[in-house]
């Protein structure tokens, strides 16, 4: 799967995509936030500046893209600080994500609880070929974090997952 930056307003897509670049790939457990630019700008922005002119219905998923867009970035501090203070289950599912991400695995599987059921849950399922486990991928993301496994398989469907997860805050945040 291949986000499309067009989907997102011109902020979102200048920080995603600069200059008509690709995405870039999330690692499973990063040592430290990526060092760029769009980084920096991210930074500088409150949740309503992603969109053009705050034009925001729902200030809850504003922050949890805002959050997305700090995990995209390997910035877990600043992500982690968001997603704890968005009570609902897609706050939930990014402050389970970056815990994953950070390599506490228990505490990723705690989040992953609070999710419950997720609306992204049936096309990542579409997408793996079975029922979507959060639990079994912190389990074999853990695995490969130990050099137990081959994490490419499993850095591509964190991608999906993530790229699944932006679009739905997104949606949600701008009510489409």
């Amino acid at each position: 799967m291949q986000l499309d930056p067009s989907e997102f307003g011109p902020r979102i897509r200048s920080l995603l995509s600069p200059g008509d670049a690709t995405l870039l790939s999330m690692p499973l457990v990063p040592e430290a936030p990526a060092d760029s630019p769009q980084l920096g700008e991210l930074r500088r922005l409150k949740p309503e500046d992603l969109f053009e002119g705050g034009a925001t219905k729902d200030r809850e998923f504003a922050k949890c893209v805002q959050s997305g867009l700090y995990l995209y970035f390997s910035a877990l501090d600043e992500s982690h600080r968001i997603s704890q203070g968005i009570p609902s289950a897609s706050g939930s599912y990014w402050h389970g994500i970056m815990h994953r991400q950070e390599g506490d695995w228990s505490n990723a599987k705690y989040w992953f609880r609070r999710v419950g059921t997720h609306p992204v849950f049936g096309e990542l399922e579409a997408r793996a070929g079975s029922r979507w486990d959060p639990y079994a991928f912190v389990d074999r993301c853990c695995a490969a974090a130990a050099g137990n496994s081959e994490p490419t398989d499993l850095i591509d469907l964190q991608m999906q997952e993530w790229q699944l997860l932006m679009r739905y805050c997104y949606r949600n945040a701008i009510g489409i």
